[in-house]
């Protein structure tokens, strides 16, 4: 039987149509084997976890030391979220491994677009984030004062899903564009996240920061995910989350578009110039 040929304008196979649902799925059971490879049970529990409960620990005894039980409860629930987000940010460093493996050259060569591999490849990171970011804000949280009404409960691990689904799409953008400069990745994934923290509302609210933060706060779909998350702890009402989730998505959509087409250009330009290596 005849190897099935791919066509570079249509992305598609003459002898069945690959969808680009298929691409992803594909490139995510890669991710998965990847995330069972990094941790098992154990690692994941004690290691990863044991350590942003610490974390998260830590920021929100400052609030203590504030003598403010507001302050430990704003802590303690902006953290939890960032461990969502933090978590979704190694993609940035993880998308890299193609170009030291020296797949990335492969991929690029393809007559395919990149931008669904990429999308499928670095999925590991979300469902572990939202059981992260899930565990600290039930299990830990009451000790801190952080408590759920049942409906709150139920929102609470969709509302992280949000935040995860739609930072991950922030999180291929700076990927597709630390691809040129990988020796950057750990630096960029760091110091992404720490301007997320601070301009989403994790640490102070948003209104502490100039104007023009506050409108590139806007931009950052965590800001409004972690707001929807605030009102389900504070007032357990379910309707008034709607409309910030509902923008959270709306962003990371609108994110998903800006990594797809900085995937684009990165692969045009690699089989233009021939500049796609084996190097880090």
């Amino acid at each position: 039987m005849p190897e099935p040929t791919m066509h570079a304008s249509s992305g598609r196979v003459s002898s069945g149509r690959v969808s680009t649902a298929r691409v992803i799925t594909a490139a995510a059971r890669g991710a998965l084997a990847d995330l069972r490879t990094i941790y098992t049970p154990f690692t994941w529990t004690v290691g990863w976890l044991g350590r942003i409960i610490m974390q998260v620990i830590f920021f929100a005894l400052i609030g203590t030391l504030l003598g403010s039980r507001e302050a430990v409860i704003y802590l303690f629930v902006g953290q939890a979220v960032m461990a969502t987000v933090t978590e979704c940010f190694m993609a940035i460093p993880s998308t890299t491994w193609e170009r030291r493996t020296g797949t990335l050259a492969l991929l690029t060569a393809a007559p395919g677009p990149l931008w669904p591999v990429f999308v499928g490849r670095s999925l590991q990171w979300l469902p572990s984030g939202v059981a992260t970011g899930s565990i600290v804000l039930l299990a830990v949280g009451p000790f801190f004062g952080v408590t759920w009404s049942l409906g709150a409960g139920l929102l609470l691990v969709p509302a992280l899903a949000v935040v995860a689904v739609s930072m991950y799409a922030v999180a291929l953008t700076l990927a597709a564009v630390v691809l040129r400069g990988p020796r950057w990745r750990n630096v960029v994934s760091n110091l992404s996240v720490l301007v997320v923290m601070l301009l989403s509302g994790a640490t102070v609210p948003v209104t502490t920061w100039p104007n023009w933060l506050q409108a590139l706060a806007q931009v950052l779909p965590v800001t409004h995910g972690l707001e929807a998350i605030r009102v389900l702890e504070v007032d357990g009402v379910v309707r008034e989350v709607w409309p910030p989730l509902g923008l959270a998505l709306v962003l990371g959509a609108g994110w998903f578009v800006v990594a797809g087409c900085a995937f684009t250009l990165f692969g045009e330009a690699g089989r233009r110039d021939g500049t796609i290596d084996f190097a880090e």
